[in-house]
């Protein structure tokens, strides 16, 4: 049964804690460390930047005195978590669930025990999960990296969250967990595909590399980012455009008109197009030649 496979997968996922740190707790871990560290050399630093006309209105206004919204911080975190950092990172456990059986010659005994739709499956549901728990981690250093800064600079702490602002929360988070699902989907094809953990590291790369690219490729082709073509090869802007969207305001309005369907397309294409090939490439590949 399937539930019977995402609770095996989750159980080994459990005993692997070189994957489970660098895929939850490194980025996280340094974010704090980075924001920590940002706030005590702006602090140090404070007089001179106030005092240099040709500082940039977003550094000043980081050593403002004004009340600090936690409430304003979560929302605008919930819209970043999907950052390159944390599409990097869980990629390196989505590529141990997927292609660590194939590493150590395992696909033989536990396909005996279920079919082999339900363990792919039930690989994606903890990759899935992995994902939830990584920008549970990453919200909870943002946090912290508020409650520091606010100490630092002395200001005091409120926090509110109208309906607006959380049902923009739960978009934001759920665009973000949707994007790091959809990075990990390449790796879950080039796993089943090549049977090699490098190629379900390297080949989503790659492939998101020259996704971030495309514009500046197509755009000398006539090819403008708003056309089918060029929303349709790159998802990561796709979620961009969704995100701008659902914040509204100017970004919005600046849309092009269509362009939210293309780039839901875009999404479903890249999120569903690899698990539709790895669903009808596994079950028909040959485990003896591991």
């Amino acid at each position: 049964m399937l539930v019977d496979a995402i609770r095996a997968e989750s159980f080994r996922l459990s005993k692997n804690r070189t994957a489970l740190f660098w895929s939850l707790m490194f980025v996280p871990i340094i974010s704090l460390v980075i924001g920590a560290i940002t706030s005590f050399v702006l602090k140090g630093s404070e007089t001179k930047i106030l005092g240099d006309a040709r500082m940039p209105p977003e550094m000043k206004e980081a050593l403002g005195r004004g009340t600090l919204d936690l409430g304003h911080a979560l929302v605008s975190s919930a819209g970043d978590l999907a950052n390159p950092l944390v599409l990097l990172f869980v990629l390196i456990g989505a590529a141990t669930l997927y292609a660590g059986d194939y590493r150590w010659e395992t696909w033989r005994l536990i396909s005996a025990r279920n079919s082999r739709p339900n363990l792919l499956l039930a690989k994606l549901a903890v990759v899935a999960g992995l994902a939830l728990a990584a920008m549970g981690l990453m919200l909870v250093a943002s946090l912290i990296e508020n409650l520091i800064r606010a100490a630092v600079f002395d200001r005091q702490l409120t926090f509110s969250m109208t309906g607006e602002m959380a049902g923009r929360f739960v978009a934001y988070a759920g665009l973000s967990w949707l994007r790091i699902v959809q990075f990990t989907m390449m790796g879950m094809l080039a796993a089943f595909v090549t049977r090699s953990l490098l190629a379900a590291l390297f080949i989503p790369l790659v492939v998101g590399v020259a996704q971030f690219f495309s514009p500046q490729m197509l755009v000398p082709m006539g090819v403008m980012p708003d056309a089918w073509l060029a929303v349709l090869a790159n998802p990561g802007a796709a979620v961009d455009t969704v995100k701008a969207m659902v914040g509204g305001g100017a970004s919005a309005a600046a849309l092009p008109d269509g362009v939210g369907v293309k780039s839901w397309l875009s999404l479903a294409l890249w999120t569903f197009g690899p698990l539709a090939a790895a669903l009808a490439w596994f079950p028909r590949q040959d485990l003896s030649k591991e």
